[in-house]
């Protein structure tokens, strides 16, 4: 769904501050996407258990339902596999043009839990420059009105959401035509706006990862424009395969360009790294990946909120290396993932 790692051949929370703190329309984005209390996890080390994690776990995920299917057919040690995504925490893509019940489902889910959903909203015009996740609202007005329902149905609840994966990144890469660079600054500014106006939302706008854009300055200026000054923060490594450690190294540059901002690390699928060598759509459907760091706000870095699992494990990245359009489910990519994390 967007660039997470550019290649050559292409153009080129917390949660607990909260608690007491491309295919389709319908398919989220694959773009391109220091030791915690429990234990770190950059790559080739053993994640942080899951247990405390302050954030939501979807009891109806594609994961869940998987491993359901995997008991019923006798694959039980598939299943117990698959539960090291099932029963963790993963952020939620409100897909078409009315994010209202799935933010609503979310939100009543979350509650009932005492917990914290993670959303991402990712539904700007001319989304991902047209290619694996292209789509998004039709015009600016239609935007605007999603992001406002979206809002809405987060209502007085905590909440953390991730801002438009790659919006901001394909403005700097030039993959988003120029004519539409001063629209999307504005859109997202007033999306962050309309979004702080919850009492328990906490935003971090999209920037990226360290293979994509390889220098932090380049991203400030964008950033400032699209209005990071109000929100809590950027993320980055959504979608993508960057060790926490590099992350972290950039991250901690450009927080110091922006002034001290803090940021989250998307983990759901670097627990090796990315795929050895310079290879062409190396962010693809990567083979021999591995799922990273569990979701938790216990990051033991003062400027990491959270790490995260924005991508969700076992989703297609587009129709590459085999797999299914972006955003599908494919339950055996999900399975390599699981089986060679380390906890």
């Amino acid at each position: 769904m967007s660039r997470r790692t550019v290649t050559a051949a292409a153009l080129t929370l917390v949660s607990a501050l909260l608690l007491t703190g491309c295919s389709t329309d319908e398919s989220p984005r694959t773009p391109v996407g220091p030791p915690s209390a429990a234990g770190e996890g950059s790559a080739g080390e053993a994640p942080a258990p899951s247990a405390g994690s302050p954030f939501w776990v979807d009891p109806e995920s594609d994961a869940a339902k998987q491993v359901k299917r995997y008991e019923a057919e006798g694959r039980t040690e598939d299943a117990e596999v698959l539960k090291r995504i099932a029963e963790r925490p993963v952020a939620d893509w409100p897909a078409g043009d009315d994010p209202v019940p799935e933010v609503t489902r979310a939100v009543r889910g979350a509650a009932a839990d005492g917990r914290t959903p993670v959303f991402v909203a990712y539904n700007i015009p001319h989304r991902d420059c047209g290619m694996y996740s292209a789509g998004g609202s039709h015009d600016a007005q239609a935007y605007r009105n999603w992001v406002d329902a979206f809002a809405s149905a987060v209502g007085d609840s905590p909440a953390i959401v991730v801002l438009e994966p790659d919006a901001v990144p394909h403005i700097v890469d030039g993959c988003t035509p120029a004519q539409y660079h001063d629209e999307r600054y504005l859109l997202l500014s007033e999306a962050i706006e309309r979004l702080k106006r919850q009492p328990r939302t906490r935003v971090y706008l999209d920037a990226g990862n360290p293979a994509w854009i390889d220098d932090p300055g380049k991203l400030v200026e964008p950033l400032r424009r699209a209005g990071i000054a109000r929100a809590d923060g950027f993320s980055l490594n959504v979608s993508n395969f960057q060790t926490n450690d590099t992350v972290k190294g950039f991250g901690s540059t450009l927080s110091g360009l922006l002034g001290g901002t803090h940021f989250t690390v998307d983990t759901s699928r670097n627990g090796d790294g990315p795929l050895p060598g310079d290879r062409a759509e190396a962010w693809c459907n990567p083979p021999g990946r591995a799922l990273g760091v569990p979701p938790t706000d216990r990051t033991g870095d003062e400027l990491v909120d959270a790490y995260l699992w924005i991508k969700r494990p076992g989703d297609s990245d587009g129709q590459c290396r085999g797999g299914p359009a972006a955003g599908t489910w494919w339950p055996e990519y999900a399975l390599g993932l699981a089986r060679r994390a380390k906890s």
